[in-house]
């Protein structure tokens, strides 16, 4: 199965956002407006290093990545963790 491509990737969250937008807009919901508008620019940076990730694992290739492995195994660590960790490097505030 091969990836999505990026591009459509970033314009469905777009599109997510933007339908989210216009209804805030036609409401007259000024404050929501800002806040999707810093959700999605946060969104965005998030998804691209993300994809960043994918695209550089997926150049390496399964050989490649089959000489690089190291000899022991790294340590177990918890995946919920190692994501949360990604999430506070690219926090903005």
């Amino acid at each position: 199965m091969s990836p999505r491509p990026r591009q459509r990737i970033l314009d469905n969250l777009e599109a997510v956002y933007r339908e989210a937008y216009e209804r805030a807009r036609a409401s007259g919901d000024e404050r929501r407006m800002v806040d999707l508008d810093s959700a999605y620019q946060r969104e965005q940076l998030l998804l691209e290093v993300l994809l960043d990730i994918r695209d550089g694992l997926a150049a390496r290739g399964p050989d490649n990545m089959r000489d690089a492995a190291p000899a022991t195994p790294p340590p177990a660590s918890d995946p919920i963790a190692t994501l949360e960790t990604i999430r506070r490097i690219t926090k903005l505030r």
